[in-house]
Formats: C-alpha cells, structure tokens, sequence
C-alpha cells in the first residue's frame, strides 16, 4: 500500500474519531447510560491514539522494511477499526455480544505494535553492520 494512501486511511480515522468524540458529547449525553458513556469514550480514545500513530507509520514508510511496515499499518488498522467500530455499535445497538469482538482488535493491534518492534529491531541491526 502506498504511504500516501496510509496517510489518507489515517486521516479518514483522525475524521472519524472527532466526529464521533462530538456525536458522544452531544448526541448521547443524556440519552445513554454513563456506563455506555464511558465505553464510547474509550473508543474514540483508542481510535485518535491509534489514528495518529497510523499517520506516523505512514511516514516510516522509507525507514522500514516495505513488507512489514505495510504488515503492521494492516494490522494495526484492522484491529482499530474493529476495537472501536465494535465498542460503538455495542453503545448505539445495547447488543452486548458486539463485546466479543472488541479483544480480535485489541489482538490485531497488539499483534501490529510487534510487527513494528521486529521491524525497526531489523533496520536497527541492518544499519549496524554498514561501516
């Protein structure tokens, strides 16, 4: 995946997280427990943190091995589509089963941050052998 396409998924998500961080402060107040409040809020935090590191994966697009950095931008995006996704429509559905799908994307995240660590630990120990 080009790195300008990346950046363009990053931004979609940063869209996606301010407006549903204002749909929850408007639109939901009041209407929904407190409890479900807080769980929305947990998603659209989870959601900018990890739209912002996407954009900056973006950038690392020269610095990492292609495959791997294209590995972990997938993981990383899929697993944050489907924590936050499934946490809001858990909140807007009150399905409570939607619940069972948020740890797959917290698994998919995880799994994304390590392909990142091996990743920079490879460009790490390559530059090391240049003279």
């Amino acid at each position: 995946m080009h790195a300008s396409l990346q950046i363009a998924l990053a931004a979609f998500l940063l869209l996606i997280s301010v407006a549903t961080g204002a749909f929850g402060s408007h639109a939901l107040a009041g209407r929904v427990d407190i409890s479900l409040l807080a769980v929305w809020q947990t998603s659209v935090q989870y959601l900018s943190l990890h739209a912002v590191a996407l954009l900056a994966l973006a950038c690392t697009h020269a610095l990492l091995s292609p495959r791997l950095q294209q590995l972990s931008f997938g993981l990383l995006f899929a697993g944050t589509a489907l924590f936050s996704g499934s946490l809001f429509l858990l909140v807007l559905s009150k399905q409570s089963w939607l619940g069972m799908i948020t740890p797959i994307g917290g698994v998919l995240m995880l799994g994304g941050w390590a392909v990142v660590i091996v990743a920079a630990l490879i460009r790490f120990k390559h530059d090391q052998k240049k003279p």
